[in-house]
């Protein structure tokens, strides 16, 4: 989809082990930055345009623009709740991983930005979808070739992320 352009200010949310976060940074390349965020230490080696912090999203979710340092062009959460094994438990805690994800992207992330949001589908997919339509001027959901047809993972692309009027 090329949503990650050289010199890109990126968050990646659910950021361990640290895979993505090392793939968003050489995608920005050395021009970029990129900043994780998990419940989970990363240990991994970053690069110097790359950092990992520990925090917990539903905490960041109440005022972004606190812990983060201005806007940033890219919002990535892969983020997966402690499965249960019961789907509706599942599902709807991936909608809250969501709904926090999308909280914060809604404040930090520059008009025209990029949301990508991992969720595990559910009776409350539609309503994400649409809360994401709500707020990008394009929204496609895409599940990756590589994922069992019997997953429930699902990811929502926001594009063009719309202006917001703050009072």
């Amino acid at each position: 989809f090329h949503l990650i352009k050289r010199g890109a200010r990126i968050l990646d949310l659910g950021c361990a082990p640290g895979s993505w976060l090392i793939y968003a940074a050489e995608a920005a390349g050395p021009s970029g930055q990129v900043v994780g965020v998990d419940l989970t230490p990363v240990t991994v080696a970053l690069p110097g345009h790359a950092s990992a912090r520990t925090a917990d999203v539903f905490e960041l979710a109440e005022e972004p623009e606190r812990f983060f340092d201005g806007l940033f062009d890219v919002v990535l959460s892969d983020m997966a709740p402690a499965t249960t094994g019961s789907r509706v438990v599942d599902t709807a805690r991936s909608f809250n991983l969501c709904q926090a994800a999308l909280a914060i992207a809604r404040h930090i992330l520059r008009p025209g930005g990029v949301f990508v949001c991992k969720i595990f589908q559910g009776e409350d997919f539609k309503q994400f979808t649409e809360a994401v339509k709500a707020g990008f001027s394009e929204c496609r959901v895409f599940k990756p070739q590589s994922s069992r047809k019997a997953s429930m993972e699902i990811y929502l692309i926001g594009k063009g992320k719309k202006e917001t009027v703050r009072s």
